[in-house]
C-alpha cells in the first residue's frame, strides 16, 4: 500500500525559525507523527522552501518499512481574493472545499480524479508536483 502524507509548508516548522515561544508546537508534533508513518524511501512533492520543510521533517521523524511513500508539502489555493498572490480565481474556494473533502475522507479515487489543471490555476502545486501527484495512485492518505 502506498502512503501519502500532506503537511503545510510552514517555515515556522524549521528550527531556524524557532523563538522563545513556539506557536506551532502542536502543528510540528502532528506533522512529525504523520511523517513517522511513511516508509524509509519517500518521494517528496515540494519545491523551494516547502522542500526544506519536507526534508527537515523526514530527518526528524523516525521511519521504517518498505512501503512506497510520498510526502506532499502544500497549502490551499493562493487565489481566493483579489489581493492573493495568484489574484482572484472564483473557483478557488470550491477547489479548497473539494480538496479538503477528498483528503478528510480519505478518498484516493477523488484525489486521483481531481482536475489537476485546477491545482495549477489555484497555485496549490507546481507543474512537476502535479505530474508526480497523479502517479501516487490508490493510496492511504494521512491528514493532520
Amino acid at each position: 500500500m502506498t502512503r501519502v502524507v500532506l503537511v503545510p509548508g510552514v517555515l515556522a516548522l524549521l528550527p531556524e525559525y524557532a523563538g522563545l515561544t513556539d506557536p506551532v508546537a502542536d502543528l510540528r508534533a502532528a506533522c512529525l507523527e504523520a511523517v513517522a508513518t511513511l516508509g524509509v524511501d519517500v518521494e517528496v512533492l515540494a519545491t523551494g522552501s516547502a522542500a526544506r520543510v519536507a526534508h527537515h521533517l523526514l530527518d526528524a521523524a523516525p521511519r521504517r518499512g518498505e512501503h512506497p511513500s510520498y510526502l506532499v508539502v502544500g497549502n490551499g489555493s493562493a487565489t481566493r481574493s483579489e489581493k492573493a498572490p495568484g489574484h482572484l480565481d472564483e473557483r478557488a474556494a470550491d477547489f479548497d472545499r473539494r480538496l479538503h473533502a477528498a483528503l478528510a475522507g480519505p478518498d484516493p479515487a477523488a484525489l486521483a480524479a481531481k482536475r489537476l489543471e485546477a491545482a495549477a490555476l489555484s497555485w496549490t502545486l507546481g507543474e512537476r508536483e502535479r505530474a508526480r501527484w497523479g502517479s501516487a495512485g490508490s493510496s492511504r492518505i494521512w491528514m493532520w
